[in-house]
């Protein structure tokens, strides 16, 4: 499969180019981190260090709403008592499209889900709510693309 059609669905691509920039540059540089735990063996500890490394806050959400790097925790978005700007999903696709819900009922910006977590029928109402989205890709892998200009 190639990477063009790993981000489309029936013609419909999940990932474009404009929308993940638009996402790293322009939505905002607090991210609440979904599924961030102590857990350092976990993706989305090393992939939260990365996007802290790019300036962006990275509130870690998970229900131990542990302090990780620095941030404290909380157990759910809604309880974040700031606004957030992206929600980085690390639940798995089941669950994802509940957090793609509390995303827009908090006010976020954009969602991103992971790689490997794929729901279109959230994609769609998270975008028919007005939120930037993608699925199925990896910020730490694309804000380096951007030259440091996340």
């Amino acid at each position: 499969m190639s990477a063009d059609e790993r981000y489309t669905d029936g013609g419909h691509t999940y990932a474009d180019a404009a929308t993940i920039g638009r996402i790293l540059r322009d939505s905002g540089d607090t991210w609440a981190v979904v599924g961030l735990s102590g857990n350092r063996s976990r993706a989305a500890y090393g992939v939260a260090e990365v996007l802290q490394r790019f300036g962006k806050r990275v509130v870690p959400v998970h229900p131990k709403a542990e302090t990780v790097h620095g941030e404290q925790g909380y157990a759910s978005l809604a309880d974040i008592p700031f606004p957030v700007d992206v929600v980085d999903v690390f639940v798995n696709s089941e669950l994802a499209g509940g957090v793609a819900d509390e995303a827009v009922a908090v006010g976020a910006k954009a969602v991103w889900f992971q790689l490997g977590v794929v729901d279109p029928d959230a994609y769609e109402r998270t975008r028919a709510a007005g939120l930037d989205m993608v699925m199925d890709r990896c910020p730490a892998i694309e804000i380096p693309q951007l030259g440091g200009r996340a």
